[in-house]
């Protein structure tokens, strides 16, 4: 136990850690109710202050809503990662005003407008609020006196409509075939937008809105996201007359593509992305590009990182390469040392920030689960307990009857010992900080 805890003057130098720490929920002793979350209330303290930022999420009132009146109870989130850099002397307001301008776009998430298609005309405006987010990581990790340029990028956006019409205005009256391969031979051949396969750090600037618009070469999803803000424009002026789907490919290769929904097939409606889906794709990619522990497709970013903190029974898992070993150590021991990023292994910054925003998207409660075990590699362990609790109820509330797989099994085997580790912690008699100055700040690379 000693090693897991250090004295408080050790504590005390670490610019991670706040100053001071709020309760982290108005009430931990309940069940929350599982509400999604449509309506977000930013409260951003001053640079002076050190209360966590904070979203108040309360569903109801939503047109299209189908949530009862019991579940729109206000739940209220305090997470730590913009008042940890500010307490660091990093000043956050432009990354608070990404955070909230990300937060105005999906409170006009209703149930309805999660499940409908990009590629029809929507509340949220799946482009700016990429943006939003390209817009606080940015701020995150440059450090720049000078925000993101949003409405800069999304005239950029807009730019791409009005070079399809000056190109290709004989396309209008042709059939909706030929109209649709009009715009895929503008964007991919006379504008050079391509597809990228690589979803690690090595090129992050494929899963930015703002750098695929500069360098034309960007994910699936983004892709995906700049077919149908074209397709928006081209129908808000009135040059769409009939139903237009997307195909979202799920291979490594294939682009975007539109088709006329009237000549559909039953085929295809796997490949149709709702504004959610997107969202979730985005955010997603940028969790596992800046995941800061080592990992592959064999088990879930949770397990790798407990598995870093030593809370995975290695009795359970399959006999590991020394490559994986030395990984999951090197881990360890950069987050001891206080650096957070580095070229292979992620970037705890813009991890956290993912989690945040998958946690205000409110649809799976594994996001509360995956944030609280950052929150712990981090030292923050009061938070990361009142994280795991929450996932515990929510989960405990959404998945009763539920079997779990073995890969869930030893998830929830890690969750258990990670929650004993926090308690023991948190019971300590005199406990303050963690001992190691986790400094997650200092060390600063370039991100792009």
């Amino acid at each position: 136990m000693s090693s897991l805890l250090g004295s408080s003057s050790a504590a005390t130098s670490s610019p991670w850690i706040p100053i001071r720490r709020p309760s982290f929920l108005t009430s931990t002793t309940t069940t929350p109710p599982p509400s999604k979350f449509f309506k977000f209330h930013s409260f951003s303290s001053s640079p002076s202050s050190s209360s966590c930022f904070r979203v108040v999420c309360s569903s109801g009132g939503t047109e299209g809503s189908s949530r009862s009146s019991s579940d729109a109870a206000a739940r209220e989130f305090k997470f730590v990662l913009h008042d940890a850099l500010e307490s660091s002397g990093i000043h956050t307001s432009h990354a608070r005003e990404g955070r909230e301008g990300f937060c105005a776009q999906i409170r006009k998430l209703s149930d309805i407008e999660r499940e409908t298609s990009i590629s029809i005309n929507r509340r949220v405006d799946l482009g700016k609020t990429a943006l939003h987010i390209a817009a606080e990581d940015d701020s995150l990790v440059s450090h720049s006196s000078v925000p993101l340029p949003v409405d800069a990028f999304i005239e950029r956006l807009d730019d791409l409509s009005v070079g399809y019409c000056s190109h290709y205005n004989s396309s209008y009256s042709s059939s909706p075939e030929k109209f649709l391969e009009s715009i895929e031979r503008y964007l991919y051949g006379t504008r050079g937008f391509r597809r990228t396969h690589s979803r690690n750090q090595s090129e992050p600037r494929a899963l930015y809105l703002h750098s695929v618009l500069t360098h034309r070469s960007g994910s699936i999803a983004m892709l995906s996201l700049i077919y149908s803000e074209l397709l928006k424009m081209l129908r808000l002026w009135g040059l769409v007359d009939f139903d237009v789907e997307i195909f979202f490919p799920h291979d490594l290769h294939s682009l975007p593509r539109g088709y006329d929904k009237q000549k559909s097939k039953e085929s295809d409606q796997p490949h149709i992305i709702t504004s959610q889906t997107l969202l979730l794709e985005i955010l997603r990619n940028l969790k596992n590009a800046f995941w800061p522990f080592q990992h592959d497709h064999t088990r879930s970013l949770f397990l790798w990182a407990a598995h870093a903190a030593n809370c995975i029974d290695k009795s359970n898992i399959a006999e590991e390469s020394g490559f994986q070993l030395a990984s999951a150590k090197a881990a360890r021991h950069r987050l001891e040392r206080g650096v957070w990023t580095s070229v292979r292994f992620g970037d705890m910054r813009r991890a956290l920030s993912a989690c945040e925003r998958l946690i205000l998207l409110d649809t799976d409660a594994k996001e509360l689960r995956d944030y609280s075990i950052l929150l712990y590699h981090c030292g923050f362990f009061e938070e990361s307990l009142q994280y795991l609790k929450l996932y515990q109820d929510t989960k405990d509330s959404s998945l009763k009857g539920q079997s779990a797989d073995s890969l869930g099994s030893l998830e929830e085997d890690a969750v258990e010992k990670l929650m004993i580790r926090l308690n023991l912690i948190l019971m300590e008699e005199g406990w303050g900080k963690p001992s190691h100055v986790r400094n997650y700040i200092g060390n600063n690379s370039e991100p792009w």
